[in-house]
């Protein structure tokens, strides 16, 4: 494995420092969740190792109130989505093994193939099909050689959503080449208009990621995991998490267990300011004449770029951005992509800071202008 730190994780806010930032709006997740709020007494709990596959309770949780023909056993409980896209790439690729992506992405969808040696082709979502998957285009790069295809739903940074007739075309083209989609579905829950299908409940060549850290606002108790039918898959998923951690931390799976099985209690709060957040966001674009976007369907982030007319010195911009106005976002190349392109994440700051956050994107813009 040939390590190589992300850009995303170098200049991550909690790296560079949160007295840095006033307005941050490059975070990809709801406001963190503050403990005592959650009224959690857990002084009977015993520190032990736990359930290997995870938290019984929890992963009941997990599929509480989903339609389809999920169980217990198709659930593995991880540290995080991040572990649990890390499990998957190492268990099921291999140096020069062939793998389809999405891009932009997440990077740790893109850099743990690579660290493996894998073979990538990359799935292009771009602007001008308004960051949508071209399922022509991912016939034409899936081969036989292909092992795995990596998508992500609600996208990140897009905000972007596929069709539930769009995914199961998606799973038919999959499935035709003997290959297993990968499936982070971590916004499923903040999806506006609607709301997909777990999608490893649609074939057993289907492995779906998701966490509580984007939604629900609790990130630091690294609670993921990933679901599958298929049991040899389960199996090969279970002996590597075994081999990495053993087993999940018992507090943050008790903490995580509690929190699901009250979360109508917690949610629609959470849901109602993000939507709020996401108005917010939205009449600002509408109204500003510097910035155009894809708006997005779900999710907690979006990735609007300077529009073409507008001639800027990019590394003046983000340099203005936060150290005259103490706002940051993630800037195209955290993905890849140009830095005419950056992630604003509406869900993380205060109404007021998202405000003060977008009307020093404007002033740092103008203030970048080339003579």
């Amino acid at each position: 494995m040939k390590y190589v730190r992300m850009p995303i994780e170098i200049e991550s806010p909690e790296q560079m420092g949160y007295s840095t930032i006033k307005n941050n709006l490059s975070e990809s997740s709801y406001t963190d969740t503050i403990f005592k709020n959650l009224n959690l007494n857990m002084n009977e709990l015993v520190i032990c190792y736990g359930d290997h596959v995870g938290h019984p309770g929890l992963r009941a949780e997990i599929l509480k109130g989903e339609s389809g023909n999920l169980g217990l056993d198709d659930v593995l409980v991880t540290a995080g989505a991040a572990s649990a896209l890390f499990i998957v790439s190492t268990s099921l690729l291999e140096a020069g093994d062939e793998l389809v992506v999405a891009k932009p992405n997440y990077a740790t969808n893109i850099e743990t193939p690579k660290a493996i040696g894998a073979s990538i082709k990359y799935l292009p979502m771009t602007f001008e099909n308004n960051f949508q998957v071209d399922l022509n285009e991912l016939k034409k790069l899936i081969t036989p050689k292909t092992k795995l295809v990596s998508l992500t739903c609600p996208h990140n940074p897009t905000g972007t959503m596929i069709s539930e007739a769009d995914l199961k075309e998606i799973i038919k083209i999959v499935e035709a080449s003997n290959a297993f989609l990968l499936f982070d579905e971590t916004y499923r829950d903040m999806s506006f208009k609607f709301k997909l299908p777990i999608a490893a409940s649609l074939s057993d060549r289907v492995i779906s990621v998701s966490s509580l850290s984007k939604t629900y606002g609790l990130p630091g108790i690294r609670i993921g995991w990933l679901i599958t039918q298929n049991k040899k898959l389960q199996d090969l998923f279970l002996a590597a998490k075994e081999q990495i951690f053993i087993c999940g931390s018992v507090v943050d799976e008790e903490i995580a267990y509690r929190y699901l099985a009250r979360r109508n209690d917690y949610f629609p709060a959470i849901k109602k300011d993000m939507l709020e957040k996401f108005e917010i966001t939205k009449k600002w674009m509408n109204q500003q004449n510097i910035f155009e976007w894809i708006e997005p369907s779900g999710g907690v982030v979006c990735f609007p770029r300077f529009k073409k007319d507008f001639h800027f010195d990019s590394e003046k911009f983000y340099r203005i951005l936060l150290e005259d106005y103490k706002t940051y976002v993630g800037p195209g190349h955290w993905f890849e992509e140009s830095d005419r392109h950056f992630r604003l994440g509406f869900g993380w700051p205060t109404q007021n800071e998202l405000l003060n956050g977008l009307k020093a994107l404007e002033q740092a813009a103008q203030a970048s202008l080339k003579s």
